[in-house]
């Protein structure tokens, strides 16, 4: 039942080859969401497969993939590993927001090297986001930090903890190893979903932050702009990643109610289809508007896309709700994907904005305000 967000020659091995790790990953998928253990496996297969460093710029060690390219990876993952997918899109949005810095003439070699070299990057700007919390304490070189993020998608497989935290009035932005001293995982992720996707907390316990690792500084409040780069390179992989979480669950009813000729299961699945195809097309412009990551540091540009988010996360669930209506009993049975799918598809409404956030930010921007007034 899939087509395509991609229109590159280039993504044909890539995605090949997160076909078969989502393959042999899918085997275990069922026991994991019991457990709510993250692959530790699955990781070491993206680092050795190339897929961890197929954004990043040829010129600095990487695969050189479109933005595109990268969401036909993730959902292919999403198809068959939801919580490594949507584990996976965490590290691959902030490369990504690096590779749009990079397109408009900010050095970006530091982080490519990190990610060249193997590492896996964790993000916590969900929880951040304006505001920030945790506090940061100026010392000698740098500044003492404690804090707990949470969610950390990824962060027991993780190599650098990318985040920020509150200081006098601003907000710093910092990069740190999740090895470095103080830092420590509090294992609190027990979720309806994305159960093994490792969404933790991470505590920063008196971790000295030296200055060099400090990307930016800006002050508490206002709407920062470079959020507007983050929504534009995030969301359209994180979204890829449940679209593949949707074609599992379309593929999955196609196949168990083949031939099927009752009139109300054809009406659902008509309907199912419908909800399906608007959240592909959506996914698909969010894709076609970035530019391969040359999108523009707009207001304008941020709220549209959130506009976009939130839409799709609205069909990407029905979609998999209308696959369980449609496949009745068999459908709301652990013993069937769907009953996981369903789970796992929620997680998409959590990602920033959730609709009553979004709708606003998008309002008043349209009206002609900052997205915080």
């Amino acid at each position: 039942m899939t087509s395509t967000i991609s229109d590159t020659t280039s993504s044909i091995d890539r995605v090949s080859v997160a076909r078969e790790i989502g393959e042999t990953l899918r085997l275990e998928v069922a026991e994991r969401d019991r457990t709510g253990e993250i692959s530790v496996a699955a990781f070491d297969r993206l680092r050795s497969s190339g897929l961890s460093v197929a954004l990043v710029p040829v010129e600095f060690g990487g695969g050189g993939a479109s933005h595109r390219e990268m969401g036909e990876i993730l959902r292919e993952l999403g198809r068959h590993d939801p919580s490594t997918a949507v584990a996976f899109a965490m590290h691959s949005h902030l490369v990504a927001a690096q590779v749009w810095r990079h397109n408009h003439g900010v050095d970006a070699s530091a982080v490519f090297a990190k990610v060249a070299g193997g590492a896996i990057l964790v993000s916590t700007g969900a929880s951040d986001w304006v505001d920030s919390n945790g506090q940061a304490e100026r010392v000698e070189g740098g500044y003492r930090v404690s804090a707990r993020k949470a969610p950390a998608s990824g962060c027991e497989v993780g190599d650098v903890l990318v985040t920020s935290v509150r200081c006098d009035g601003e907000v710093l932005h910092f990069a740190i190893p999740l090895s470095a001293a103080g830092v420590s995982i509090d294992k609190t992720w027990d979720s309806f979903g994305l159960r093994a996707s490792g969404s933790h907390t991470v505590v920063l316990d008196e971790v000295f932050v030296p200055d060099a690792a400090v990307s930016m500084t800006r002050p508490a409040g206002p709407w920062p702009p470079v959020l507007n780069v983050v929504i534009g390179a995030a969301l359209p992989l994180v979204l890829a990643a449940y679209l593949g979480v949707a074609d599992a669950a379309v593929e999955l009813t196609a196949r168990l109610l083949a031939g099927r000729p009752d009139a109300h299961t054809v009406q659902s699945a008509g309907e199912m289809l419908n909800a399906y195809t608007t959240a592909e097309d959506l996914i698909a412009a969010m894709f076609t508007a970035s530019e391969n990551l040359s999108f523009p540091n707009t207001d304008a540009y941020a709220a549209r896309t959130l506009s976009r988010k939130t839409v799709a996360a609205d069909a990407l669930i029905t979609t998999v709700r209308l696959a369980i209506e449609t496949t009745g009993g068999a459908g709301y049975s652990r013993t069937c994907d769907l009953e996981r799918l369903y789970r796992d598809i929620h997680g998409c409404q959590f990602h920033p904005l959730p609709r009553a956030k979004q709708t606003r930010f998008s309002g008043l921007v349209l009206l002609g305000h900052s997205p915080l007034d």
